[in-house]
């Protein structure tokens, strides 16, 4: 048997109605300094809520079960047609799947 090391986006938002965090594990794709994320379920999505609430978030990248130190974060929808076909092309190239709503994370600030 064959194991991956795939390594996923841990992201923690704010709840919108709780002010608790809450923390989803994502697939991701790093490009040009940023981290992008594609919401299946796009605006219904309770971190999608979350960030149009409150865009601060917490992040990190790891394999499963091995969490290691968070960093500070903005979040953001992304509109740019350019970037989003960057994206749709790169979600299918490594995930074989690219339909929803993107997200950019950037610590830039």
């Amino acid at each position: 048997m064959t194991t991956t090391n795939e390594t996923f986006l841990y992201l923690t938002t704010t709840g919108r109605k709780t002010g608790n965090p809450h923390t989803i594990e994502i697939w991701y794709v790093e490009y040009d300094d940023c981290y992008y994320l594609c919401a299946e379920h796009r605006e219904k999505s309770d971190w999608v809520q979350n960030i149009l609430a409150n865009p601060h978030v917490t992040y990190y990248i790891s394999e499963r079960n091995q969490p290691t130190p968070a960093q500070n974060g903005t979040a953001s929808i992304l509109t740019d047609n350019t970037l989003l076909q960057t994206l749709h092309h790169k979600f299918q190239s490594k995930y074989n799947w690219n339909n929803g709503l993107f997200v950019q994370i950037s610590n830039k600030e």
